[in-house]
């Protein structure tokens, strides 16, 4: 099996007809060619569900079966088994497939395999040697997917690792970069020809899982967590930029969170340059979609309440007038954001800087997990000890303290011990949602300030202020909850053996 290495970059009409000047690809090895591809599947979706692609591309005259699994990409990354062997379509012989679970599944379903939507595109490929034993291919593609009845314009560019290593990858991707706009793509071709297909609505992205495991090494862990939150930003960003639906910016902001809470978790191990450097930038682009967060919530869930307790004494339709504006306005904000070139760079720089991230003397993932958690949950009770009933800024603090170790349980979920895992992250969960109920109306009592008549706001304040007294309760009832729970995970013994991590939790209350 060949491992196919590559990181593909879209960019505009006028950066694809300046990148052949580019002083790095004059005096290349150069070739142009026309590829039609034919990309085969199930009536059910089967392969598509099992992540992939079989396709028949044409090369002049001649036929190739490729065969591919389809990992999820992330700033432009992917890597990926490929098979590829002359053939005629219509027949599949996957006897060139040196997978035995591929080419079994394969050859199960070759009977059912049905032409589903092709693409078509003129490859314009530059390799470059920028040094002895590195050959990259540069390619600019340039054409369209054909899905049914719809079309959709092809215009990126492929950087593969022919020979070196993946470092040399992201040094040329950079390179580009640096000369044109160029934005890491976040789907395949045969991912956005699926899409085309479906006809469905743009619908925002949860996080999904990572299959991380005890006896992984720390830092590929790290790289792992950081490229699936990436991943988790980038199916978000369309929807940012297109759709006025609020969950696209929550998203984004959850992802870069995750993120960002993933830096400090492992900033222990991390070289000290590497979070100076990349978490002031993904704060930065937090806090330009926070603002639009903001008043998605506020418009959302505190405005409707507003309005009918104030009704005769608030005008309601002025009310929601400004806020509805406020919106729009901060909208543009998130859209600038993600559609910058800031944006596009941070992107690329940030995961070239991940996988050059040394690998050692880290350890592994089963040792990391009890003294990361365990240090997060102290955290998360010294702040607890603090009077939170009166003080926002000290919940505000418990909030972030609590946010890491809820992020950290779900990286590592895969790892903790059931069922104290499914009780201990639902406690856990209602907490967090509490806290955030709690700080939706702190922020609505800043918000107010900027849309209200200044004869109401002092009222309408008080208001809130009533109605975050009346979850106080429920808070603290909730955090008595959390901390009577049994942590699901073990922490070694400072005397020299292992007790459970619960006992300890425990002890420390």
């Amino acid at each position: 099996m060949a491992t196919e290495t590559e990181i593909k970059l879209s960019l505009s009409a006028t950066a694809a007809r300046q990148l052949p000047q580019l002083p790095l690809l004059a005096g290349s090895e150069r070739s142009s060619k026309l590829l039609v591809n034919t990309y085969y599947d199930t009536p059910d979706r089967r392969l598509r569900r099992e992540r992939i692609v079989v396709r028949y591309r044409r090369q002049g005259r001649q036929w190739l079966l490729g065969v591919k699994t389809a990992s999820p990409i992330a700033a432009g990354l992917a890597q990926r088994g490929e098979w590829e062997a002359p053939g005629r379509p219509g027949e599949f012989d996957f006897g060139h497939v040196d997978s035995v679970a591929v080419r079994e599944l394969l050859e199960t379903l070759r009977a059912e395999l049905q032409p589903v939507f092709t693409t078509r595109f003129r490859r314009d490929a530059h390799v470059v040697a920028p040094r002895p034993g590195v050959r990259i291919e540069v390619a600019l593609d340039r054409g369209r997917i054909d899905a049914g009845a719809v079309r959709q314009t092809i215009r990126e560019v492929e950087l593969e690792l022919l020979s070196g290593s993946l470092n040399d990858l992201f040094a040329i991707a950079l390179d580009l970069q640096a000369s044109l706009p160029m934005h890491p793509e976040a789907s395949s071709k045969s991912e956005r020809a699926y899409r085309l297909l479906d006809g469905a609505p743009l619908l925002a992205v949860k996080a999904q899982p990572v299959a991380v495991l005890a006896e992984m090494p720390t830092m590929a862990a790290f790289r792992l967590i950081a490229l699936a939150c990436i991943g988790h930003l980038q199916s978000n960003e369309q929807g940012v930029c297109h759709s006025d639906e609020a969950e696209f910016v929550h998203q984004a902001r959850v992802a870069i969170r995750r993120l960002r809470s993933a830096i400090r978790l492992w900033e222990p191990l991390l070289p000290e340059p590497f979070v100076a450097r990349f978490d002031p930038r993904w704060q930065a682009l937090a806090k330009q979609l926070g603002d639009n967060r903001n008043w998605d919530v506020f418009r959302a869930e505190t405005l409707p309440l507003l309005v009918e307790a104030f009704a005769g004494r608030v005008d309601g339709a002025l009310l929601e007038g400004r806020v509805h504006r406020r919106c729009v306005s901060s909208r543009r904000v998130s859209r600038r954001a993600m559609q910058s070139e800031d944006y596009s760079r941070l992107l690329l720089d940030f995961t070239a800087a991940l996988v050059a991230l040394p690998a050692s003397p880290a350890g592994l993932l089963a040792d990391f997990v009890p003294r990361c958690l365990s240090k997060r949950a102290r955290r998360v009770n010294e702040r607890a000890a603090a009077p939170l009933q009166a003080d926002v800024a000290a919940r505000h603090r418990l909030r972030v303290a609590f946010k890491q170790l809820r992020y950290g349980l779900e990286f590592f979920a895969p790892l903790l011990v059931d069922p104290l895992r499914a009780e201990y992250l639902q406690s856990a969960t209602a907490l967090q949602e509490m806290l955030g109920r709690l700080n939706d109306l702190a922020v609505a009592t800043q918000l107010v300030a900027a849309v209200l008549p200044a004869g109401n706001r002092a009222e309408v304040q008080a208001w809130l202020a009533a109605q975050t007294e009346s979850l106080l309760p429920e808070f603290a009832q909730l955090l008595d909850d959390f901390q009577q729970r049994s942590a699901p995970w073990k922490s070694p013994d400072r005397s020299g053996g292992d007790r459970s991590r619960s006992q300890q939790f425990a002890h420390s209350l």
